[in-house]
């Protein structure tokens, strides 16, 4: 990480993250940074990922408001998600066979549950929300989660080939 390369990098993905969440964030449930994110983190590592992510946790606060537990939801659950894709890129050496994209397939669809779960445990105790209404909350974030699912599903089936196409191509590593 020593490179005008590396830093430029990491400030267009963090320009491209940013952006494909403003754009998308009018439709509940359909989102690009999953399929991005996780495609970048495989790719170029967990060095260049955690600087990324954590300026595009920081600065969606920005555009979205500064909200303490989405905070939280962000730094903590965006950066176990480069963790866990780094380390898929690091086993599978990056390259995409039919077996690691099966592979990050479930695990994407995993994280994206597990994105909502973490939201649904975070807001009910930061807010201290009643029973009734944690009830409530869990129960009305299915109706993000179930089309956040299906969208992570097809965008890592159809985008992240070709993403990886993409970085391989720029030469960078």
């Amino acid at each position: 990480m020593k490179t005008a390369k590396d830093i430029s990098l990491i400030g267009i993905f963090t320009a491209l993250l940013i952006g494909g969440q403003f754009a998308l964030n009018f439709i509940s449930g359909v989102e690009i940074v999953t399929v991005l994110l996780l495609s970048f983190a495989y790719y170029f590592g967990w060095q260049r990922s955690f600087l990324a992510v954590n300026a595009f946790s920081f600065l969606r606060c920005f555009i979205f408001g500064f909200f303490p537990n989405v905070m939280i939801l962000y730094f903590v659950y965006y950066n176990l998600f480069v963790a866990v894709f780094s380390l898929l890129g690091l086993k599978f050496g990056k390259t995409i066979t039919t077996k690691s994209h099966v592979i990050l397939i479930i695990t994407a669809v995993l994280m994206t549950v597990s994105f909502t779960v973490f939201d649904n445990i975070i807001t009910p105790v930061y807010y201290k929300f009643s029973l009734e209404t944690t009830k409530a909350y869990w129960i009305t974030s299915l109706t993000a989660v179930v089309p956040q699912v299906i969208c992570t599903l097809i965008t890592v089936l159809i985008l992240l080939p070709v993403l990886i196409k993409i970085y391989k191509s720029t030469g960078l590593k």
